[in-house]
């Protein structure tokens, strides 16, 4: 890498450290969440009932049924399994290399934080549950894989509808999980935090790795506009 170029991957280095530190805070903040829930004793907070009542005082089919959808598309096999390898295969074919193993780290990553906060503070899930769950409430898992791919997706493919896209994701599935009653509304909370901030401290991780895969794209789409141009005048 020359010297211009040096100078041009400077800030994108540099925002790869702030997305870092922001990824250290949002993984403080969850940690913080789940020590109020575990050292406040078993009552849940005023609004994890307000909001668990709400669903049980007004039930839907249809939102049970997307509810129930979102429970096996964002958790069990599919989403220990085939998303992580499947995303990360196409990450790969599409020539970002770089991208797959990042999805891969993000995926177990925060995987791994969710187990060691669920197992370290206990907490018990609401009583009307509709489906079966593992042990430990906070955080939540699907609600944490949700936002694991969002973020990975917005930071691979940075488009505006990239964004909305992975916001209403990780709305949607929290929503699912508090409408089957698996998890309290702060659980969603602290899976959405551990998610993205895992996310994004792997993404810093990955900075040097994704800036070498770039320079490789660029190298390759340099080399092969001559050819188009010589074939464009004969």
């Amino acid at each position: 890498m020359d010297a211009e170029s040096a100078d041009a991957s400077t800030p994108t280095l540099r925002s790869e450290r702030v997305r870092g530190i922001i990824g250290l805070t949002l993984v403080a903040l969850a940690c913080g969440l789940g020590a109020w829930v575990f050292f406040r004793g078993p009552a849940p907070f005023a609004i994890d009932v307000w909001w668990n009542q709400l669903f049980v005082a007004a039930p839907s089919p249809v939102l049970l049924t997307f509810a129930l959808t979102m429970d096996a598309i964002g958790g069990h096999w599919v989403a220990v399994f085939v998303v992580p390898l499947g995303g990360a295969l196409l990450l790969f074919l599409v020539g970002r290399r770089w991208g797959a193993l990042y999805f891969l780290a993000a995926s177990v990553g925060s995987a791994a934080i969710v187990q060691v906060l669920k197992h370290t503070f206990g907490r018990a899930r609401p009583e009307d549950i509709l489906v079966i769950s593992d042990h430990g409430s906070f955080p939540s898992g699907h609600t944490a894989n949700a936002a694991t791919v969002a973020v990975v997706a917005v930071v691979i493919f940075p488009a505006v509808w990239v964004r909305i896209a992975g916001i209403v994701w990780v709305l949607a599935m929290a929503f699912s999980r508090t409408y089957l009653h698996a998890h309290w509304l702060s659980d969603t909370l602290g899976g959405a935090l551990v998610g993205a901030g895992m996310a994004l401290i792997l993404a810093a991780f990955f900075a040097h790795l994704r800036l070498r895969d770039d320079d490789r794209l660029a190298v390759r789409r340099a080399t092969r506009r001559p050819d188009a141009a010589a074939s464009g005048a004969s």
